[in-house]
């Protein structure tokens, strides 16, 4: 097993992976219905780790009743256990050609991080689903389970290429069909769509799936430097404008960049998902072990 870890490390070195097995995928929600299998969700069923005590009721199943209690109070009451099911993990990565802008480019933190996520998932044996898209899905491994599958889930996040324009809507129905039982989907993205993320988010957005986003933008994009009369453009479909780059250009284009980012991260959290905004120079580490288990996206 070491050597599938090896696998992983041009995007996450040892000591990182050592703490990712120490956390497992949270769901805020309570998953409902599903295979039974390795991931414990908070519903009550027959499983086999005991949780507490009910009253018994006409029609229960005596084979659960606690005989110890009946000689203790002469009165019966059945054991409840923790039904554990399964959770699947869906991780829709950006793999367009503007996710290779920026220094350092914003795709090295987003396969970093689907790296992390995908890894926690195989190690507690959920269901892992990995697809990159762009105008539409593209490379997937899906319902990978355990690490068996690390050096497939290395291979496809080392050697999947970023180029062409992206078509949010279409890579989200084309996922959303695929997917069965309960978990989370997390997007991983610029979310820089000139087609706009509503139509793709209102496919991902479900009461059995729990939606987390986080949104990786460049320093460049952030707070660029630039002055005089510049040729810009889009990496992605080759659009260019010409610009004079003043104090005040760079004033507007920070706050219709702020409005936008507030504005989807208003959209999500009044649908009940989460959303996460980092620089592509931000360690993939404290993205993880700070933002992520403050989101309750992981947890120990």
């Amino acid at each position: 097993m070491a050597a599938a870890r090896n696998r992983l490390t041009e995007l996450l070195d040892g000591a990182f992976m050592a703490r990712l097995d120490a956390l497992d995928i949270r769901s805020r929600r309570i998953l409902r219905g599903g295979a039974h299998g390795e991931r414990r969700s908070k519903r009550r069923g027959q499983s086999v780790e005991f949780a507490d005590h009910r009253q018994y009721a006409p029609g229960d199943d005596i084979r659960f009743l606690d005989w110890n209690i009946y000689g203790r109070l002469d009165r019966f009451f059945l054991k409840v256990f923790l039904e554990e099911q399964d959770l699947s993990l869906h991780i829709l990565l950006d793999a367009s050609a503007s996710v290779g802008f920026g220094d350092p480019p914003k795709r090295l933190l987003l396969r970093r991080l689907a790296a992390a996520l995908a890894y926690i998932g195989l190690a507690r044996n959920n269901r892992v689903t990995v697809a990159t898209f762009a105008d539409g899905l593209r490379a997937r491994l899906s319902g990978m389970r355990g690490r068996a599958y690390l050096p497939a889930l290395a291979d496809l996040l080392l050697t999947a290429p970023d180029e062409g324009f992206s078509d949010f809507g279409k890579a989200c129905r084309q996922l959303a069909q695929d997917r069965l039982g309960s978990g989370i989907t997390v997007v991983l993205s610029d979310f820089l769509f000139k087609e706009g993320y509503e139509r793709g988010f209102a496919a991902l957005l479900s009461d059995r799936y729990d939606l987390c986003a986080v949104q990786v933008l460049s320093p460049q994009e952030r707070a660029p430097d630039l002055a005089g009369d510049l040729k810009l453009v889009d990496a992605e479909d080759g659009d260019a404008s010409e610009i004079t780059a003043t104090a005040a250009l760079l004033a507007r284009y920070r706050r219709t960049l702020d409005a936008y980012v507030g504005g989807l991260s208003a959209y999500l959290t009044r649908r009940g998902a989460a959303h996460l905004l980092a620089d592509s120079s931000q360690p993939v580490d404290r993205l993880v072990l700070t933002s992520l288990r403050n989101a309750r996206i992981v947890g120990a």
